[in-house]
């Protein structure tokens, strides 16, 4: 039997990040500048979530899929890697507008990558904050190309204002954005295939356009139709909203009061709390979690009990379908 399995972050650091992992986590950064990404659970080559505390310390996320991924992920063993990817991001600015291919055209490019396919969840936005996701009503391939190639991306692409606790779902070949002042939570597929179609005719450090992939990402696109906030679904657990379930992910927002109970479905998951705190069972001897705080719950810890903190505790869970 495994333990629950609490990540430590990876940050990534680029241009549009900030410092909200600070101010809404509470967090210490390492350094002074901008953060941009909290990669909270991932298993791609070099980049390896690292168990932060009980008898697994130490021990890589793809160390333990690759010796322990019955025990880690019961009935969807065996993997080549653990197949999904969570992260945090703080958008200061808008991110460039991308997309990402699906399976099977990823497959076609001869990567090591399957698509991506990812659903995003606003964990804070300030007024005014948008979300760039699907393409304007009626906009055909050809016009797209046109808009991008003149880059004019913005008279084509569909954007709408969020508010905290709204979640987007992005299927791969979604032309998609997130937009500036937005603290956001990403489940995606564990893949770094990205076409940048527009990044708002900017430069980079070194006075030059960023590198664009009109082309390719033309032939990635997919979906045509305008994108918007989902509508959660009740669950037969009162505590549990529905958000997202699709092929590749199971995605819910929880909002427990006392104890929750989880897993034992023979599958994993994975619980990020935004909101308020929430302890584990006392046999396992870890740390409480508290905003910003992750862990990975393995299949065969069977079902377990999640005891939140006082009032207003708010947490996402992922499961595989």
């Amino acid at each position: 039997m495994l333990p629950p399995l609490i990540l430590s972050p990876i940050y990534r650091r680029y241009l549009w990040g900030g410092r909200r992992f600070e101010s809404a986590f509470g967090r210490r950064l390492p350094e002074p500048g901008a953060y941009a990404e909290s990669w909270q659970m991932v298993d791609r080559g070099d980049d390896q979530s690292v168990v932060a505390a009980g008898p697994l310390a130490g021990q890589t996320l793809g160390s333990l899929v690759q010796a322990r991924g019955r025990d880690l992920l019961g009935r969807h063993a065996p993997q080549p890697r653990f197949p999904l990817l969570f992260k945090l991001l703080d958008a200061c600015q808008d991110l460039s507008v991308q997309v990402h291919p699906d399976d099977a055209r990823a497959a076609r490019l001869g990567t090591p990558d399957l698509g991506k396919t990812e659903a995003w969840y606003v964990i804070d936005a300030e007024p005014g904050s948008r979300i760039y996701a699907g393409l304007v009503e009626g906009v055909t391939r050809d016009r797209l190309a046109a808009a991008l190639r003149a880059g004019r991306c913005d008279e084509v692409i569909h954007s709408f204002s969020v508010k905290a606790g709204d979640c987007v779902f992005v299927p791969a070949g979604t032309v998609h954005a997130i937009g500036a002042g937005l603290l956001v939570a990403e489940i995606q597929q564990s893949s770094d295939v990205t076409f940048r179609l527009h990044d708002w005719n900017r430069v980079g450090p070194d006075g030059s356009p960023r590198a664009l992939h009109v082309e390719e990402g033309l032939d990635a696109t997919t979906r045509f139709e305008p994108a918007g906030p989902v509508t959660p679904t009740p669950t037969a657990d009162p505590a549990v909203k529905r958000l997202v379930s699709c092929d590749y992910f199971v995605f819910d927002e929880v909002a427990p009061t006392g104890a929750w109970r989880v897993g034992g479905d023979e599958g994993c998951h994975f619980i990020a709390v935004l909101a308020g705190g929430a302890t584990l069972e006392d046999r396992w001897g870890l740390p409480p979690l508290g905003a910003g705080d992750c862990v990975l719950l393995p299949a065969s810890t069977g079902r377990q009990t999640l005891s939140a903190v006082g009032d207003g505790t708010r947490m996402l869970h992922v499961s595989l379908p």
